[in-house]
């Protein structure tokens, strides 16, 4: 069968990673919430047809995120969000437009470019999400969210440091936990609770606990996974269900101390 023209394929930019065994393919196929078959549907608003799983691409400054490769029937390769791909295979589908896959055969070399469009497919696959994930949300009593797609500004507190486990270097990846955040706009949005890689940018500016801050930055919803075998210090006691990818533009405000002679 050969792979319809409307299919949008973006061919892997270069090496990727292999499954080394079974029981690999398997874990990786529970971490992005798919069911563990050797067969998925590829659907764009026209047609369908069957893909299997060849590998997989990390990317993010701290390789936190996966690009799933998939394959056609006539062996082309592409790239797919793990979230998206996941959508495709709900009888409710319904083809997002994502304008940065209009190319269906120009394939994307730029590392900036390739994150801002898995990103996006992110924030797209969330807003369309399948009634079951929905469901859990709704057992998790979370108030709705309209996460906002652009770069915005926000001010936070910084909660504390912690560990989160990375699953492609096996090593707990240090993050900073902010509380208090809110995204400034016309109508600002009350986060609460959110978490970012504890970057060289955020490095540079030496936090502290307590300090507070503003910053421009993009949010999805991704919650902080937990570390392995850390100390108390560094464990959440809340559930953090928001990420901010790449803060940049970092103020942080100085904190006055008063004498009293």
């Amino acid at each position: 069968m050969i792979t319809p023209k409307l299919m949008n394929i973006i061919p892997p930019k270069g090496d990727y990673i292999t499954f080394t065994d079974e029981s690999h393919y398997t874990e990786k196929i529970k971490e992005w919430g798919l069911s563990a078959k050797k067969q998925f549907l590829y659907k764009d608003g026209r047609n369908q047809e069957s893909v299997t799983i060849k590998g997989y691409e990390i990317y993010g400054k701290t390789e936190e995120y996966n690009t799933i490769i998939i394959e056609f029937n006539d062996g082309q390769l592409s790239c797919i969000h793990p979230a998206y791909l996941k959508e495709m295979q709900a009888s409710s589908f319904k083809k997002t437009n994502i304008t940065s896959y209009s190319n269906t055969n120009e394939s994307v070399t730029n590392n900036q470019q390739q994150e801002e469009i898995l990103e996006e497919q992110t924030v797209k696959t969330e807003k369309t999400t399948a009634p079951q994930v929905e469901k859990k949300i709704k057992q998790e009593k979370k108030p709705k969210i309209d996460l906002p797609e652009e770069k915005v500004r926000f001010s936070a507190n910084v909660k504390q440091f912690a560990l989160t486990w990375n699953n492609f270097n096996e090593e707990n990846d240090e993050v900073v936990v902010l509380e208090n955040v809110v995204i400034h706009q016309d109508s600002p949005i009350e986060i609460g609770h959110a978490w970012c890689s504890h970057s060289k940018t955020l490095k540079k500016h030496e936090l502290t606990q307590g300090d507070t801050l503003e910053f421009d930055g993009k949010i999805i919803k991704k919650k902080l996974p937990k570390g392995k075998d850390v100390d108390e210090e560094f464990i959440v006691d809340v559930a953090v269900y928001y990420k901010v990818n790449n803060p940049s533009k970092v103020k942080k405000k100085l904190k006055v101390h008063l004498l009293f002679l």
